[in-house]
Formats: structure tokens, sequence, C-alpha cells
């Protein structure tokens, strides 16, 4: 057996991100940013108001108070999107709304609960201050500015200042397109089970798994125990996607033939490679993978629990590399058991489904269910992955680090 962290290791050495290409900036959220992105413009364009209220000239109102009230003219009125037509001369003041630019002569704002109006003019009751409630024209933004960085995770936030550009497309890494294709003659997709027939539980999990990590599954359905099959599915996902995850089939009996599809295809293309490994992790023992012409191929054990493990682990790292993250492995918190967390030493690491949760300022953990690796109630209810080192496990109220999940 090999440690969890070897096996890491040597699947992202083969990954390598997608190459980058222009995307529309309506379809970048999540998207990693391939270059640093350079503002061309001042954000805002123009001094604004931050408050509703009144511009003025702060040196006509420095002495306002609720006792002696500064009696301003109005001399006109702007709202958002309209350009002041006059200046704001001395004793003078201009109604003024969120937004608006600010007109040339004033150079504070005083809010509109500090005044009140009377006939044409304004009685203010409070002084301003140059800048008070005033957004400078390039307050968030200079030209020449570095907006984001490459490797940026781009999120709506991002997406709006973008916008805020006039930025229409950005060159990101494009979302990884991953098969899923579940193996084995014991399995079927819905409905009524003859005897020795189970339903298929992994590829839906791990669809929704792959949309909910930011990839676009394509769905490839169940393949039988049958290599000419498996192997024609293996080679139309390879042509297909830029990643394939498969689940079953991967251990040692005679019709475990995903290990030996991928050793073939690898043999066949150039710069290829295939591995089986045996990791010194429980669940998720072995794994079949492949990086067949570039594209990555797990082949993750049949068992439901065994199969998401696996899929957290191994897969989902080198799904983030190929996506051009690079915060790719998971990092744990750590968590204080609320009850025993017990376990056989084995020689392996177990990976405990707990779940989690945050009280009086840490997280705390509990086991989620019977923990068999066909048991995916247990993984269902779970919402961490509780790290437990060869031993004997750790007691209540000892502390433990833990993958959240989700």
């Amino acid at each position: 057996m090999i440690s969890l962290a070897e096996a890491q290791r040597r699947i992202l050495d083969a990954v390598a991100p997608l190459a980058p290409a222009p995307v529309p900036l309506a379809t970048a959220r999540g998207l990693v940013l391939a270059e640093d992105v350079v503002a061309n413009e001042r954000v805002p364009p123009f001094a604004n108001t931050a408050m509703d209220g009144y511009a003025v000239r702060a040196a006509d109102v420095a002495g306002a108070s609720e006792q002696a009230a500064v009696r301003l003219r109005v001399v006109g009125e702007i709202a958002a999107g309209v350009a002041p037509s006059r200046e704001v001369g001395a004793g003078e003041a201009i109604r003024i709304m969120t937004g608006a630019p600010m007109p040339p002569g004033a150079d504070a704002i005083v809010i509109v609960e500090h005044t009140n109006a009377v006939d044409g003019a304004v009685d203010v009751f409070a002084p301003a201050a140059p800048g008070d409630h005033v957004r400078p024209a390039g307050g968030d933004l200079e030209p020449g500015q570095q907006v984001f960085e490459a490797g940026t995770v781009l999120s709506p936030a991002h997406l709006g200042v973008l916008a805020s550009l006039d930025v229409a497309e950005v060159r990101c890494h494009p979302r990884p397109r991953v098969g899923v294709c579940s193996t084995g003659d014991e399995l079927v997709a819905a409905g009524p089970l003859a005897p020795g027939r189970i339903r298929d539980s992994n590829r839906p999990m791990l669809l929704a798994v792959l949309e909910e990590a930011g990839c676009t599954p394509v769905d490839y359905g169940i393949a039988p125990d049958d290599e000419a099959v498996l192997r024609s599915t293996v080679v139309r996902a390879l042509d297909e996607c830029d990643a394939l995850v498969t689940s079953g089939a991967v251990s040692m009996g005679d019709y475990d033939f995903v290990k030996v599809v991928l050793a073939q295809l690898a043999a066949e293309r150039a710069g290829s490679v295939s591995e089986w490994m045996q990791i010194a992790i429980k669940p998720a023992k072995p794994l079949a993978f492949a990086a067949i012409g570039g594209v990555p191929v797990f082949g993750l054990p049949g068992n439901p629990v065994s199969s998401r493990v696996s899929f957290e682990l191994l897969a989902r790292p080198a799904l983030r590399r190929l996506a051009g993250r690079v915060d790719v492995l998971p990092e744990p918190v750590i968590a204080v058991a609320a009850s025993p967390l017990t376990r056989r030493a084995d020689g392996r690491v177990h990976f405990d489904r707990v779940r989690v949760r945050y009280q009086d300022g840490g997280y705390v953990c509990e086991r989620a269910g019977v923990q068999a690796s066909n048991v995916l109630s247990g993984m269902a209810a779970a919402t961490g992955l509780a790290i437990l080192d060869d031993g004997e496990g750790v007691g209540a109220g000892e502390r433990v680090p833990v993958l959240l999940l989700g």
C-alpha cells in the first residue's frame, strides 16, 4: 500500500490545467482567471454623492448647528444619471440624490437628515467637512491598477467589478467537462429489481457532486462487465471530455476490467500513464488512475461510500487543478469529538463520516450513522470526514482534524 499523500502526488503530477480561453462574463462565475486584469478607466468615473442631501461648499456650513442653522439658497436638483447644469456658488446648495455626480463648486454633502427645506432655501443644522459623503472619481479603481490577479476564482462580486470596467469577456481556464460511468452487470438505473440486481446510486451521486464542484458532468450510463463495451465507453469519453470518473471494477476480481482497459489505452497512446493503486486509507483503498492523452481517468471503488470518499480525496483535487485552481488539496479544520471515535489499528488512516456543527466558537463532530462502506445513508447524513490516524482513535472531548463536505 502507498500513503494518501503519495497517491495524491502521483495523480497531481499527471494533471495540468486546461488551456485558457476567452469566456463571456455572463458564464464566468466559478472559473479561474488565467491572466491578470488591469483597470483601463476610473471607477467610479466621476465624483458622486454617497447619500441623499445637499451639495454645498463646506466653508458655508462650517458653523452650522442645531442652535444656529445656516440658510442656503437652493439653486437646483440633480438626480442619479443627470449631469450637473450649473455650479454651486457661495451661499448656495443643490438638492442631490445618491449616486448623482457632484456639481462644480461643491466639495461636501450635507445629508438630508441634517436639513430642513424652507421656500426655495434649506436650513442646515450640522457642519460639513470637505469630502463628507463624497465618493471621489477613481475611489475604487484607477487606470493601470491591477484589479485581479491570475488564479482568482471568479465570484459574483468579481463579475460585478469587471462589469463596472466594461469587461465583456475574460480569459479563464474552462469549466472541466467530466464524464461519469458506472460499471457492473448487477446495476440497473431504475425500476423493479430482479434477483441479484441493485440500483445504481454512484452515478447520480457523482454527477451531482461534479456539478456542485463547478464541473460540467456528462452521463455515460452503466457499462456491463464486458471488456469491449467498457473500452468503447472509455474511448468515447476520452474523445469528448476533459476527465472521466468511473465507479466499480477496480479491485482484484475476474470481472474488474477498468484497470485492464486503462492500462491497454495508456500503452497505445504516447505520453500516457496508468496505475492501479492500493492506498492506506479506509474506506476507498483501491483506485485505478490513468492520464491518457492528457485526459485523467479516475476508477473509483464500487462501494458507494468508498466511491464518494475516493472522489473527495483523490479526484476532486485533480479536477481543481484541471480547472486552474492552485488550492487543490483539502484543508482540514480542527473539531472536538462529541463522543468517542474509536477504531482498530490496521496500518491505514480512517475517514469516518461525521456530522459537524459550529458551537461555542469551534467545531464539534460526531459519527453520522453506520460507518460501513456500503451504507450510503450515513454518508448522506455526514457533513465532514474525521481523519483518524492509525491507532485506537480519539476519545470524547479530544481534538480531531475534519475535512468539511459541501
